[in-house]
């Protein structure tokens, strides 16, 4: 079963990874052009600014050749890491079903694939990017990018695990206080601690001042409209793939449980 659901589940992440290339190349790489470009003119008007300090002309180095050109990141790149991507995220949701599968209430296949892409779009996605909100490629400091890449990662992984126990702790509180009660006193139990996390974690801010505010705008809505699809794709899509093969059991073994 666990393996029909995580083909079931890589399927719905590669149809999700289609889509969500497809938004892409039309709401978000004009914004990653954009800050490219303004990284490249700050980056030309600091080393005047240094020769013109210095009082000696400019570097006289010849630029070095591009490993991988603009078009091939904004083409085959992302189309490939986006399918890589959404069809990890696929299987992973896959597993995750089969795990809460008749753990949390009695819900059929669809109910439950579409609350767990709500409960994984906001702990995933959501609360992370609120305290280290997504920036272009070409901003920040490339000395820092591995404390960076940590620090968020560390917060999506402390709110998994923030998540995971609040689903333990409303487990714990149904039988005494029931169904909604429960799942709000969880979820505030949730609230409080990632408030927590976001305060005790260091702030990030590497974005110049002077980076056009629409353009880092532009930037953050198509990812977060990227990141909607593909939950959106995942809970929707594999809910009636898991709906279709637990009725398929059903029909060929009636007596038995799906």
């Amino acid at each position: 079963m666990v393996g029909a659901l995580l083909l079931r589940g890589m399927l719905a992440g590669v149809v999700a990874g289609l889509l969500c290339f497809g938004f892409l190349k039309i709401a978000g790489e004009p914004s990653v052009d954009k800050a490219i470009a303004f990284a490249t003119a700050l980056d030309a008007a600091k080393s005047h600014a240094a020769a013109h300090l210095h009082g000696a002309p400019g570097p006289n180095e010849e630029p070095q050749p591009e490993l991988v050109s603009r078009e091939t990141q904004a083409g085959i790149g992302l189309f490939t890491g986006i399918m890589v991507y959404s069809a990890a995220f696929g299987g992973l949701f896959a597993l995750a079903y089969a795990m809460a599968y008749g753990r949390i209430g009695d819900l059929e296949p669809r109910a439950l694939s579409a609350l767990l892409a709500t409960l994984g779009f906001v702990a995933v996605y959501v609360v992370p990017a609120i305290k280290y909100p997504p920036n272009p490629p070409s901003v920040g400091e490339p000395e820092t990018i591995g404390m960076r890449t940590a620090l968020y990662f560390g917060m999506v992984a402390l709110s998994l695990a923030a998540a995971v126990a609040a689903g333990m702790l409303r487990s714990r509180l149904l039988p005494r206080f029931g169904g909604w009660n429960a799942a709000l006193i969880a979820g505030a139990a949730y609230g409080i601690a990632m408030v927590a996390v976001c305060l005790a974690l260091p702030a990030v801010n590497e974005v110049p001042d002077a980076f056009p505010a629409v353009v880092l705008w532009q930037f953050r809505i198509a990812a977060l409209g990227a990141q909607l699809i593909m939950w959106t794709t995942l809970g929707l899509l594999f809910g009636a793939l898991a709906a279709r093969a637990a009725g398929a059991r059903t029909r060929a073994s009636p007596f038995e449980p799906a």
